[in-house]
């Protein structure tokens, strides 16, 4: 079985690694020049790794361009796993392996297609949420699913710690995987349409709270969408007020702290910015 990786991020440079971590390899890695997306969160370089491990390294602007679809064809690649990497796969490229294209997505699917998975999954209160290895197909996240992992959510989750526990359970699964991959002893599971939800991007603006709204949901949009992402917000005699971090209180009891009050309760800010 010959495998093919597709990335230029530091997480699929990790599951990369994964791979080798349990024994198995890679013939083939395609990544973006090195000219491009510099600027990227989490851009690596993919050649050290490849050089170190015989890895045939290939880089190429788009992965649906036709130099990447020969290669694969030529290098008999069966399965190409491609995660870290934001274009969409093409019919032609999705055709190009033997036995198809690999991805993972941060969510229990087919909960949550789309985007913003960390964010929304906080916003909406779920009590969990995970991953799903899946193969890939002309839809959004529709695939055949392989394999998924949970991750167990609670009223004080933030995005920060999720999006650290996302980026490990891309690594657990893979590694939990791989050899069933490898062995060709896998099923694919089809996924039920009736359970299926999709959600939206999100925007930087999406973030200002609603102070004539519910604590609750302000509570939740604070912790779905504090770092790495651009903060919930709201604004005071004419700035904007960052809430990185927040808390429901039942009373004020801290006279250097700023509280939001809501009709259902006061929320202590912990941790704020003003911007201009």
């Amino acid at each position: 079985m010959k495998f093919g990786f597709v990335t230029c991020v530091q997480l699929g440079l990790s599951c990369m690694e994964a791979i080798y971590k349990v024994g198995g390899s890679l013939e083939l890695a395609i990544t973006l020049p090195d000219e491009r997306a510099k600027s990227k969160s989490g851009r690596v370089y993919l050649d050290e790794f490849c050089e170190r491990n015989a890895i045939h390294l290939h880089k190429s602007t788009h992965i649906n361009n036709q130099d990447c679809i020969d290669l694969i064809k030529k290098m008999e690649i069966d399965w190409l796993f491609i995660i870290g990497w934001s274009q969409i796969a093409n019919e032609a490229l999705l055709d190009a392996p033997k036995k198809g294209v690999l991805g993972i997505h941060p969510t229990l699917l087919p909960v949550g297609r789309g985007r913003a998975p960390i964010p929304w999954s906080i916003i909406k209160g779920l009590d969990k949420t995970g991953v799903t290895l899946f193969k890939l197909d002309t839809g959004v996240d529709t695939g055949d699913i392989l394999a998924q992992l949970e991750i167990a959510l609670t009223d004080e989750t933030t995005a920060t710690w999720l999006y650290e526990q996302v980026d490990q359970a891309h690594v657990t699964l893979i590694e939990r995987s791989f050899s069933s991959i490898a062995s060709g002893n896998i099923e694919l599971r089809v996924q039920d349409e009736s359970q299926a939800t999709v959600w939206e991007g999100r925007k930087p603006e999406d973030g200002e709270i609603d102070l004539n709204g519910r604590r609750e949901d302000a509570y939740r949009l604070v912790r779905g969408v504090t770092r790495p992402y651009p903060g919930a917000y709201f604004y005071e005699d004419g700035q904007k007020v960052i809430v990185w971090q927040a808390r429901p209180v039942s009373e004020r009891h801290d006279a250097t702290r700023k509280y939001l009050t809501f009709d259902d309760g006061l929320l202590e800010v912990i941790e704020s910015e003003v911007v201009s």
